[in-house]
């Protein structure tokens, strides 16, 4: 039975919700706690890659769990809901940290703030996606929702992306504690509304038969994945490569492109790549599509991400005066990531399939799990290596007040500072893309005409232990 719908967007308006979340933090939580409150970039930068080392355990451990999970509601629903609303509550209090907290007190309440945020957003972020091959069947139901999914995860991502400071300045004025504050809630709210509704709508399609593996052979099932682990370390690469970029994006208006209005030049920039990467995901991909397979779309958005920031790094060092002239390595990167975000999704959920044929087990939570992970962890090394560019370049706004904000910060910046901000967020980038083209050249195997292979081969399986 195809799907209705009213799952379809249901479903689709969840992941608005989970990935407005998940952007807020992953865009501006080193800006908040390092730039906004003083706390030391170093320190950050430990701090957001240690939590993604315990994710390490906390992730896959997650995916067993549901796959234990049998209730009334299904395995998905209860922890979606229970992890929406208490990772709702945390998103708030880490954007609400108390004004009494400074030094060590405030670096201790990040830490414990973000690796709090990082266990409950894996609590509803596993049993979300897993969901998909629960309860589509093979290739273009599957391939449908995922692209459904993704383009309103980007929605989600992108409306964060434009609209923070442009919030958090008219909530909070020259006062962005106070705004990102606001903003918080603002946005913890409408995740928890977004998520109930996908859970009042979407029902799994039947009882899905999913064996609980221990620790021990939840590994070995994914190191015998090949497929699975040749998109994850792509997963890792490109998100990383682009979450550098995104952490660094607000210094780069802040200190380098300048002027008092920064944020004014910041929002419409980010304006113009959000709608770039939401029309790349619902127009651009089912363009590419009826030309192309998903393996040459996923060379060509390489290809052009690395093209953007070769011309990122080469206008740099021309003059800056007009916004519009970072609209052209803008188009390049956003249009990118937004059908990367597709084709990345699409690619893990085949390997479902290929794992079920080759290791006799249907592991979604599990390889869904890594997906978490293995984003959350890029997420952690690009802050941490954003976090070193900004200790070596000495670039922080802590020691002015209040009443200083108007100030255009770029002129208080060496020129060696800003060159290594500007290769921090281009050349490293380039780096990560192009071993991510090597690799996936290299071990990936699933292209279309092997995927209906396996869906002929997996129902002949079936057919036969019937």
């Amino acid at each position: 039975m195809e799907l209705g719908f009213k799952e379809k967007a249901a479903y689709g308006l969840g992941a608005i919700g989970k990935d407005m979340v998940y952007m807020l933090s992953a865009s501006y939580v080193l800006y908040y706690f390092q730039d906004v409150l003083g706390v030391s970039a170093f320190a950050m930068g430990i701090i957001l890659l240690a939590a993604r080392i315990f994710d390490a355990f906390n992730d896959p451990i997650m995916g067993i769990i549901v796959a234990k999970t049998n209730t009334k509601w299904g395995k998905f629903r209860p922890w979606l809901m229970i992890g929406t609303l208490t990772n709702a509550v945390i998103l708030y209090l880490m954007f609400a940290a108390p004004p009494s907290l400074d030094g060590s007190g405030l670096v201790a309440y990040a830490a414990i703030a973000y690796i709090l945020w990082g266990v409950t957003y894996t609590m509803m972020d596993i049993p979300y996606w897993s969901m998909i091959p629960a309860f589509t069947k093979s290739g273009r139901e599957r391939e449908g929702l995922t692209t459904l999914a993704r383009s309103c995860a980007g929605v989600g991502s992108a409306l964060v992306t434009i609209f923070t400071m442009m919030i958090v300045h008219a909530i909070g004025g020259n006062n962005e504690r106070e705004g990102f504050k606001w903003f918080a809630l603002i946005v913890a709210i409408l995740f928890v509304v977004f998520i109930t509704i996908t859970c009042l709508a979407i029902k799994e399609k039947g009882n899905v038969d999913m064996k609980s593996p221990s620790v021990g052979e939840m590994f070995k099932a994914l190191i015998s994945n090949d497929q699975a682990m040749t998109i994850v370390i792509a997963i890792v690469l490109i998100n990383c490569s682009i979450y550098i970029t995104s952490n660094l994006v607000i210094y780069f208006f802040k200190y380098d492109f300048g002027g008092t209005g920064w944020y004014n030049s910041y929002t419409v920039f980010n304006m113009f790549g959000g709608a770039v990467q939401i029309l790349s995901m619902m127009l651009l991909y089912p363009l590419l599509r009826k030309f192309c397979t998903n393996v040459k779309i996923f060379y060509i958005t390489l290809a052009s991400a690395v093209f953007g920031y070769a011309v990122l790094f080469a206008i740099a060092f021309v003059n800056m005066s007009n916004v519009a002239i970072l609209f052209i390595p803008g188009f390049f990167i956003f249009a990118a990531n937004g059908v990367l975000q597709v084709l990345t999704t699409v690619f893990l959920a085949n390997t479902v399939d290929y794992g079920e044929l080759k290791n006799n087990r249907r592991d979604e939570s599990v390889i869904f799990s890594m997906q978490t992970f293995v984003v959350k962890l890029a997420s952690g090394v690009a802050a941490f290596i954003a976090s070193i560019c900004l200790s070596i370049n000495h670039l922080s706004s802590e020691n002015t007040t209040e009443a200083e904000q108007v100030i255009d910060f770029s002129k208080n910046v060496a020129e060696s500072g800003k060159l290594g901000l500007r290769m921090t967020m281009s050349l490293i980038p380039i780096a990560g893309l192009i071993v991510a083209i090597i690799i996936f050249k290299r071990k990936f195997i699933l292209t279309e005409k092997k995927m209906d292979e396996i869906t002929e081969e997996l129902k002949g399986k079936k057919k036969a232990e019937a």
